[in-house]
């Protein structure tokens, strides 16, 4: 099982959820956003820690993404943008590809992309907001759920889906980009308690 805590940008809040027991961490890279950390500082923020070391990519061109993999000795590259499944092909190593789990949206899209695991989020990503699970169910691709998961849900979540692994950001924090000890403690518990 895998459980992430996304968008950290401190080193604090990268020891508070290796200490509540998650298994990976996310960095973000896209300069749009509130939770955006260069390479040297996410660097700093990943060094030495005993978990997977996620870099999370909007439309980034494959070469950047490659510097700063180096730079910060990511575990993985997530891209959250509209990559093509040819650029997903291009980037090698472990890749999660992210797709909004919109009206529209159909789990068949994922058949076309070479990715080790696919991140299915809610409609607005990065907005706390769930999708309605039942459209995950049965997928027979790696999936992680994200999308307005916490404490309160991720166990029924997992149940509802079984998936791979659960990714959890803005619901976990006191004030965008710096994360709540006892929001992540009680998220990471109850994810473990969902797989049991």
């Amino acid at each position: 099982m895998m459980i992430k805590v996304c968008g950290i940008t401190t080193r604090e809040d990268a020891l508070v959820a290796a200490e509540a027991g998650a298994t990976a961490i996310g960095l973000n890279f896209y300069k749009g956003s509130s939770r955006y950390v260069d390479a040297s500082r996410a660097a700093e923020i990943a060094d030495g820690l005993a978990l997977l070391k996620v870099g999370v990519f909007v439309n980034e061109a494959p070469a950047e993404i490659a510097r700063v993999r180096e730079i910060v000795g990511l575990d993985v590259v997530q891209l959250h943008g509209d990559e093509s499944a040819e650029v997903v092909r291009s980037i090698g190593g472990a890749v999660w590809k992210a797709f909004r789990v919109t009206e529209s949206w159909t789990a068949g899209e994922l058949d076309s992309y070479a990715a080790e695991a696919f991140l299915l989020d809610g409609p607005h990503g990065g907005s706390g907001a769930a999708f309605d699970w039942d459209r995950a169910r049965g997928i027979r691709h790696r999936l992680i759920l994200a999308g307005g998961l916490d404490g309160a849900n991720v166990g029924a979540a997992i149940q509802t889906v079984a998936p791979w692994g659960v990714d959890a950001c803005s619901r976990l924090e006191s004030s965008p980009g710096r994360k709540d000890r006892e929001k992540v403690r009680r998220f990471v518990e109850a994810a473990l308690a969902g797989w049991v």
